[in-house]
């Protein structure tokens, strides 16, 4: 089993930024995909960022030019920095995991098996 665990949100004012952590143990593989996704109330849980273990990341065109997804594999952490942001990134979000390599990262939330509970972004106007 993998178990996933999220850090870093909070509330912030918009134009403000702030760091979202990810930090994986258990039965991990160095071959793998991790990702950031959100979740709105009353909104589908979609997928923001990706990356492989290879370094390719994916985005989504919402948040291409403010969010940078990157990992440090020797901590098997992943991390999402967020900058200017805006209220529609309100959510829930979300670190997934999948222990198999995706040459294209992928942002579908069924190509990932391992999931954390979540940390709250608040962003307000």
């Amino acid at each position: 089993q993998v178990r996933l665990v999220e850090s870093g949100g909070g509330s912030v004012q918009a134009g403000g930024s702030l760091r979202l952590s990810c930090t994986a143990s258990g039965a991990t593989s160095s071959r793998r995909t991790m990702s950031w996704f959100r979740q709105a109330p009353g909104k589908e849980r979609e997928g923001v960022a990706a990356l492989n273990s290879d370094g390719t990341p994916r985005y989504a065109d919402s948040v291409k030019g403010r969010f940078t997804i990157s990992q440090d594999n020797a901590k098997n952490s992943l991390y999402l920095q967020m900058n200017s942001l805006q209220p529609d990134d309100s959510a829930m979000y979300y670190c997934a995991a999948a222990m198999v390599y995706y040459f294209v990262p992928s942002l579908g939330k069924d190509a990932y098996k391992h999931w954390g509970q979540g940390t709250q972004v608040t962003v307000s106007s």
